[in-house]
C-alpha cells in the first residue's frame, strides 16, 4: 500500500511556500505590467527610439521570466499529484521514482524563485559593473587578482551571463593591478553586490624561490550599470577627459589612435577608464555609464546612509580588512568573514561556484 498522505502533506508544503513567494513577487501585477509592455511595444513610435525599445524588452523578458517559473512550479507541483493519484489507484510503486524526480525538480525551481523574493533592491536586477584592484602583496596580489578575475569569468559563463572587459592595467611582472568589467544578465548586481570588498589569499607562493607562504589582497568594487542618465546631471566643466592608446588587442587601429577614455569628475575626483571599444566615441559612452552609475551610488549612499548596501565599508585593501579569505596553506577552507560560511572545496569556488556564499548573504541580510 502507497502511502499517499506522505506525498500530499509534502505537496502542501510546497504549494504553501510556493504561494508566499508568488505573493511576495506580486505576480498578479506582473502579469498586468507586462500586457500593458507588450502593448506599447505594438506602437510604432517606440520601434524608432532604440533606448525606450530597448527598455521595454529588458522589462518584458524579466517579467516573463518571472511568471514562468512560478506556472512551472505550480505545474510540476500538480504532475507529481497526478503521478501520485495514479499510483493509488493502480497501486504500483515502480511510479514511486517517477514522483520522487518531480519533487527534487518542484524543491529546486521554488528555492530558486525563494531567492529572487530575496532581490528586492532598488538596482537588484541591473548588469553589474566590477572593478578589481590589487591591494598589499606586491606580484603576489597582482597574480591574486587576476585569479579572481578568472573566477568572475566562470561565474558568468556558469550562469549564462554575458562578461565584457572595459579597462585593464597589467602587472609589472605578472597578473593585473587592476581590471575593470562589466556582466550583464538579469539580476546581476542583485546577485554580484554579495562579492564588494577586499579578497585574501593565503598560499606558497609561486614567486619565491624559498616556497614561503605569502598573504596576498585584492578589492572589488560592484556597481549598478544605471542607464538613465536624466538620475544625475553632469556639466561638461565638471569633466577632465584624458585620451591615450589602449594596451588591449584590437589591430592596428587601437593600437595607433587614442582610442581609450580617462575621465576624471572633478567635484569627486572620481576616475573611470574604458579601452574595450575600438572607437573613441564607443569608449567614452562606456565610461560615462560607469561614472553616472558611480555618481548615483555615491549619491544613494549619502541620502540613505547605507553606504555598506551599495558600496560597502571603505577599508584599507590589507590585512583586518578582507570579508572572505581562501586559505590554501596550511587549511584547504573558504570561509566568509561576514556570514562564517565555509566550504572545504577551493577548487570548486576558483572555479567560480561562488553561489554558496551569495545565498548566504542574500539570505542574512
Amino acid at each position: 500500500m502507497i502511502r499517499t498522505d506522505l506525498y500530499y502533506e509534502k505537496f502542501k508544503e510546497l504549494k504553501s511556500i510556493l504561494d508566499e513567494a508568488k505573493n511576495a513577487l506580486d505576480i498578479e501585477n506582473a502579469r498586468k505590467q507586462l500586457i500593458e509592455i507588450e502593448a506599447e511595444q505594438q506602437n510604432p513610435e517606440v520601434w524608432g527610439d532604440l533606448a525606450r525599445s530597448t527598455e521595454l524588452a529588458r522589462k518584458a523578458q524579466a517579467l516573463r521570466r518571472k511568471i514562468s517559473l512560478i506556472d512551472e512550479s505550480y505545474k510540476t507541483i500538480a504532475d507529481a499529484e497526478e503521478l501520485v493519484e495514479l499510483a493509488a489507484l493502480e497501486d504500483d510503486d515502480s511510479f514511486l521514482p517517477e514522483i520522487d524526480k518531480e519533487l527534487v525538480a518542484a524543491e529546486k525551481e521554488i528555492e530558486e524563485i525563494r531567492l529572487q523574493t530575496l532581490l528586492k533592491g532598488k538596482y537588484d536586477d541591473l548588469n553589474a559593473i566590477m572593478s578589481l584592484h590589487a591591494g598589499a602583496g606586491g606580484t603576489e596580489a597582482c597574480d591574486w587578482t587576476e585569479m579572481l578575475y578568472r573566477l568572475y569569468i566562470c561565474y558568468a559563463e556558469k550562469h549564462g551571463y554575458k562578461l565584457t572587459e572595459l579597462d585593464r592595467l597589467a602587472g609589472d611582472d605578472a597578473g593585473l593591478k587592476s581590471v575593470s568589467f562589466k556582466i550583464e544578465g538579469e539580476n546581476a548586481y542583485g546577485y554580484l553586490k554579495a562579492e564588494k570588498g577586499v579578497h585574501r589569499l593565503v598560499r606558497i607562493s609561486p614567486f619565491d624561490a624559498n616556497a614561503r607562504r605569502h598573504t596576498s589582497f585584492a578589492s572589488l568594487e560592484v556597481m549598478p550599470e544605471i542607464d538613465n542618465s536624466d538620475e544625475i546631471q553632469i556639466r561638461p566643466e565638471e569633466l577632465k577627459v584624458d585620451t591615450y592608446r589602449s594596451s588591449g588587442a584590437g589591430g592596428q587601429h587601437v593600437n595607433k589612435t587614442e582610442s581609450a577614455i580617462r575621465i576624471t569628475h572633478l567635484p569627486t575626483g572620481i576616475i573611470v577608464a574604458c579601452q574595450n571599444e575600438r572607437s573613441q566615441v564607443q569608449n567614452r559612452e562606456q565610461a560615462m555609464k560607469m561614472l553616472i552609475s558611480k555618481l548615483v551610488e555615491k549619491r544613494e549612499s549619502e541620502r540613505m546612509q547605507e553606504a555598506q548596501e551599495l558600496k560597502g565599508d571603505i577599508k584599507k585593501i590589507e590585512f583586518g580588512s578582507q570579508i572572505r579569505s581562501y586559505v590554501f596553506c596550511p587549511y584547504t577552507m573558504v570561509k566568509d568573514h561576514r556570514t562564517g560560511y565555509e566550504t572545504g572545496n577551493i577548487q570548486a569556488v576558483m572555479d567560480g561556484d561562488i553561489d554558496g556564499f551569495i545565498v548566504e548573504y542574500l539570505k542574512r541580510t
